[in-house]
């Protein structure tokens, strides 16, 4: 029974305590994150806070700082819930350890009190003399045996039940000790928090002093936003175009070259009837000639080339790829099988995108964005993402740049990904040209100044019909 006993009591507590290690250690990685984002965030804010032209982008930061010391002070109310758990569940082993111990200690007297009376040697073999049969007598040598051996397993029982009783004790020491050390950085946190608060509020009432300075600054990113638009749905039009016209050249050409054909067909039906005639040496009536079907969309005809040949139809998988789903909107820059791959690839990479550049903090989000405490707002085609001036930009998947230069005083790099684009401005150089075929990775450029006067860029995405995506679903999560 003891031997049964221990082993299901360590196992309970040792599954116990790896549960609770595992989720201690989620919520370490978590807090772990999110202070690295915070000291990210106090360094940009400490940078912008040089620039009295930066209140708008001041206000920003503080606002990121606010929810990441939000999601901060959560997480500490979460693991200062999961300490109480953890020191209920170890002062609850303890009870049961006691009392499991006290027992054990108790049986364990008993047999010593029943082996103290029985000692003698003469109740020994009297014990064993009593016996019926020579059987009967060494089933009971056995049975003494295994009542001495009883006795030893209960003893090295309590021992170990008292070792892991000691050991649970100090766990839970450490536990009151760590669930202090937490309450103690919750404190420290909720009083950032508070001055977090303060200085947004400070901010705001700035921003009320200069709302028509900063309102002239918010026009000006409009009209160069808006300047940017058109650049990019010139690019998406006249790269659909082209599309367009490669589509036809080709099949103009096998137009060509099906009619090439046919008559290369009927001349030379008619030299073989020619020959026939002047064979025969008569003057036999012509037999007539069915006259050829033009080629199928499928034919294969001179030169390699085709009849109307086909467009990529959705069964049909890319290179690569796996097969579009049957409901998907067909683009002329999905033609071939390059684009359709492209395509394919930037879809099914959805959420898994890298960040075009590393340890950039994005101070405003895609869309219209207003400021509390003011009538303050922007729209955003992307994420404006900080970084220091002259951060690499890195391209975000595999592509074909379709643009690369200046738009409304800003360099920006446009990549085609089949029926997709992705838009970085604000570079203060660019690495590549028009045509280049880049990777996931490769340098487009370097980053530049905002029209606020600090280090950033703004990356977009587009679809074919030049509307704006948001970024956030497509990026991996940091």
């Amino acid at each position: 029974m003891f031997k049964k006993i221990f082993p299901v009591l360590v196992v309970l507590l040792l599954g116990s305590l790896v549960a609770n290690a595992q989720n201690r250690e989620d919520l370490q990685k978590q807090k772990q994150s999110i202070e690295k984002e915070l000291a990210e965030l106090n360094k940009l804010y400490r940078e912008t806070q040089k620039n009295t032209k930066t209140s708008v982008k001041q206000l920003a930061i503080i606002k990121r700082k606010i929810n990441a010391r939000e999601a901060l002070v959560n997480s500490i109310n979460r693991e200062v819930k999961q300490l109480d758990e953890t020191i209920y569940l170890n002062e609850r082993d303890i009870y049961r350890l006691r009392k499991e111990l006290d027992t054990l200690k108790v049986k364990y007297a008993k047999s010593i009190v029943f082996a103290y009376k029985n000692r003698s040697s003469y109740a020994y073999l009297n014990f064993l003399f009593s016996a019926g049969s020579f059987n009967d007598a060494m089933k009971r040598v056995t049975y003494l045996k295994s009542y001495r051996q009883n006795r030893e397993t209960q003893a090295n029982t309590i021992v170990k039940s008292e070792n892991l009783l000691q050991e649970k004790i100090g766990v839970l020491s450490n536990n009151k000790k760590e669930r202090l050390s937490t309450l103690e950085i919750q404190s420290k946190q909720l009083l950032d928090l508070q001055e977090d608060r303060k200085e947004q509020d400070q901010v705001v009432a700035q921003l009320k002093g200069k709302e028509k300075e900063l309102n002239k600054q918010i026009r000006d990113k409009e009209s160069q936003r808006q300047k940017v638009a058109v650049a990019i749905n010139a690019v998406i039009r006249r790269e659909i175009e082209e599309a367009k016209k490669r589509d036809e050249a080709k099949r103009l050409k096998a137009l060509e070259d099906a009619r090439k054909l046919k008559a290369a067909q009927d001349a030379a039906a008619a030299a073989a009837a020619l020959e026939k005639k002047n064979a025969a040496g008569t003057t036999a009536k012509p037999s007539t000639t069915t006259t050829a079907k033009p080629p199928t969309n499928n034919t294969v005809v001179a030169n390699g080339g085709s009849v109307n040949p086909p467009k990529p139809t959705l069964n049909d998988p890319a290179t690569g790829v796996s097969s579009a789903s049957k409901d998907r909107t067909y683009s002329p820059l999905e033609s071939t099988p390059e684009g359709m791959e492209m395509s394919l690839n930037f879809e099914n990479n959805r959420g898994r995108l890298p960040w075009p550049v590393s340890n950039g903090i994005v101070t405003v989000g895609f869309g219209t964005q207003s400021y509390a405490g003011t009538k303050l707002m922007q729209k955003s085609d992307g994420l404006e993402i900080a970084v220091p001036i002259g951060s690499a930009v890195r391209c975000v998947a595999d592509g074909e740049v379709v643009y690369a230069g200046e738009v409304a005083d800003e360099n920006i790099v446009l990549v085609k990904h089949g029926k997709y684009f992705t838009g970085y401005k604000n570079l203060s150089s660019v690495a590549v040209s028009r045509d280049q075929k880049v990777k996931a990775g490769t340098v487009l450029g370097k980053s530049g100044t905002s029209i606020d006067g600090e280090g950033g860029i703004l990356f977009m995405i587009m679809n074919d019909k030049s509307v704006a995506q948001n970024p956030t679903p497509w990026l991996r999560s940091k």
